[in-house]
């Protein structure tokens, strides 16, 4: 069961994406904390960061595919290598339009799924219903 506030976590490099997504999370209606990395190194020092301190993990993370330190996918395996075991769904939002991206979000475990740039409020809306189980 979800807290009364959905933590969401996006990284990206790109101010404007951040600056929409923002925008979007205010125009769903839900009562959303959320936090943006630009890189994945700065999104894994963050989880690193919250795990310490016994924080609330993330309930969503969006992932940007190209970007500078550590990409998308480097994230995802740092990610994993995190050994979280409690449920946080994380998507690929990506603007790639190569099919091989898509296909290897489905190699990892720890992907739910890909979403093509930009994200819509009704698919956050999609997100975070799946979110309460």
């Amino acid at each position: 069961m979800l807290d009364t506030k959905i933590n969401l976590l996006v990284i990206d490099d790109d101010d404007i994406n951040i600056f929409i997504i923002k925008k979007i999370v205010e125009k769903t209606g839900y009562a959303i904390n959320m936090v943006s990395k630009n890189n994945g190194q700065q999104a894994i020092d963050y989880l690193n960061d919250v795990i310490s301190a016994n924080q609330p993990l993330p309930h969503l993370i969006l992932i940007d595919i190209n970007m500078p330190v550590m990409n998308g996918w480097e994230f995802v395996e740092a990610y994993q290598a995190l050994g979280i075991e409690q449920r946080v769904d994380l998507y690929i939002l990506s603007s790639s339009v190569y099919e091989n991206d898509i296909e290897k979000t489905k190699s990892y475990s720890t992907v739910k799924g890909f979403i093509s740039k930009p994200l819509s409020i009704e698919r956050l809306k999609e997100l975070i219903k799946e979110l309460e189980y």
